[in-house]
């Protein structure tokens, strides 16, 4: 019986040597096929790159209108139609169609007059008459056309120029978009190598990417005033300048790093 114990306790140990012993022979293995380390045990960098593009403008915006005052609502309102019909056929015939042109406002509302009667000493309000405004925005892509556009408004009775900026075209935008989001993701693996050549490590994968949006500069009227009549029989061409426009964008990304 005592010798039976013995067999039974010397195969135990066997067992537990060989299963020791297993496990210490698969650990290398696990270790040489392991691509991407364990959260655990992962090196990362994290760098932000940029791209930054200058870009002509191929759209022009131009706000203007016509507001006019009269004893009555209906009157304001017919006078205004009557010289905005005339305001459009002018732009129309330096080449603009309806496509290009919208109504971006349009009002009508009461004027009043404020005194203050003698006797009380109030003050009173006075209806004096009505007021139409009436706003329409012309975007296009004849750029060239932009002073014509704007001389011929005034010139057929447009009171009011509320602003001319230059833009981009979805079409021009979206490729925009797509190049500078390359160009900021490599930038920061360019930023990236660099940074870990003097530590002797490498890129060995990416662990996440956050991708900031796009900015592009607000845009400023190059134009903004209410002509007089004098001004509007001048002869002198409305100087319009467009200026190229700076788009930018960033990327944040956490490469994951070995050594080399």
């Amino acid at each position: 019986m005592k010798h039976s114990k013995q067999i039974i306790t010397a195969m135990i140990a066997v067992l537990v040597v060989s299963v020791t012993m297993g496990a210490i022979s698969a650990t290398p293995n696990a270790t040489a096929q392991e691509v991407t380390p364990f959260p655990s045990r992962e090196k990362v960098i994290s760098v932000t790159g940029t791209a930054i593009s200058s870009v002509e403008p191929d759209l022009a915006n131009i706000s203007f209108g016509v507001e006019i005052q009269e004893k009555t609502a209906k009157d304001a309102l017919i006078a205004n139609s009557e010289l905005m019909s005339k305001v459009i056929d002018s732009i129309k015939q330096v080449g603009i169609t309806d496509s290009e042109i919208s109504t971006s406002q349009f009002n009508i509302y009461p004027v009043y007059d404020s005194y203050q009667e003698p006797v009380s000493g109030r003050y009173t309000q006075e209806l004096v008459g009505y007021r139409v405004s009436n706003i329409v925005n012309v975007k296009t892509e004849k750029l060239d056309s932009v002073a014509s556009i704007i001389d011929s408004a005034v010139s057929a009775g447009v009171n009011r120029v509320d602003s001319v900026f230059f833009s981009l075209s979805t079409e021009v935008y979206s490729k925009l978009k797509d190049d500078l989001l390359e160009k900021a993701i490599l930038n920061a693996k360019s930023k990236a190598e660099k940074a870990l050549s003097p530590l002797d490590y490498k890129i060995i994968g990416v662990k996440e990417i956050s991708l900031s949006e796009f900015l592009m500069p607000y845009p400023t009227p190059m134009y903004d005033m209410a002509y007089s009549e004098g001004m509007a029989k001048s002869s002198v061409p409305t100087p319009i300048f467009s200026s190229d426009q700076d788009i930018s964008t960033s990327a944040n990304v956490v490469f994951l790093i070995g050594s080399n």
